[in-house]
């Protein structure tokens, strides 16, 4: 590409207005990748963390099962660990003051911690999701708006000159209409993005409740969901 018309030509040529619009898209490029990658390496680590559940109920004992568990960043071993400080809490208040134990029962309190575990682990999973919506929404109307006070300074400067020849219109309208490719170049993989981290998130927290859900039976009950099928 002629340098006359490149990207470092639009930046020396460009006012304030421009190159305010110019370091907005770039920063909000710089934070969209930095989330899309944080949260793919994020995503996968907690995919291969899922694989290994059915082996959490295979373990000769609860206690065990949790040391087999990797504590970081494992929202399964902290919804696990919620489930069992909660029906350690409700045995030991139930045991000295009979009012927690008459006012509510083992079910529900565990019912809402476990929900209190997997609202904070599904608040961890969108974490970034705001950002890449706002980007994917606002970033093409934040290059237009580049691309019309461009054209806004071409047609002036054509206006001083009193003609319009192509090579006089050709720069300054090809420098304002690349913040329309620079505001598609940020929006378009923060919607994908968006998209992508989504679906799998849907995915992670169904399979999270799922296991929620066998954990307020193991406790309730004394056996997983099915377990007392299998066995027979």
């Amino acid at each position: 590409m002629n340098q006359a018309f490149g990207l470092g030509n639009m930046w020396a040529q460009g006012d304030a207005v421009t190159r305010t619009v110019a370091v907005i898209l770039l920063v909000m490029s710089i934070i969209t990748w930095v989330i899309i990658l944080t949260k793919a390496i994020s995503l996968y680590k907690t995919k291969n963390i899922a694989k290994e559940v059915e082996c959490f109920w295979h373990a000769p004992a609860f206690d065990v099962a949790l040391g087999q568990m990797s504590p970081d960043n494992n929202p399964y071993c902290e919804l696990a660990k919620s489930a069992q400080e909660a029906m350690k809490h409700h045995d030991q208040q139930s045991g000295t003051r009979g009012e927690l134990h008459q006012t509510i029962s083992p079910s529900d309190w565990l019912t809402r911690c476990l929900k209190v575990s997997i609202d904070k682990s599904v608040g961890q999973l969108q974490q970034g999701l705001t950002f890449l919506a706002s980007t994917g929404a606002t970033a093409p109307f934040i290059g237009l708006f580049g691309t019309v006070w461009g054209i806004y300074h071409a047609l002036i400067g054509i206006g001083s000159t009193g003609t319009a020849t192509i090579d006089q219109v050709a720069g300054p309208i090809g420098e304002a209409l690349i913040m329309t490719a620079l505001g598609l170049a940020v929006a378009i993989p923060a919607v994908l993005g968006y998209n992508a981290i989504s679906r799998t998130n849907k995915v992670l927290i169904a399979e999270l409740n799922r296991f929620g859900n066998d954990l307020y039976a193991f406790f309730i009950t004394g056996a997983r969901v099915g377990q007392s099928e299998k066995t027979k």
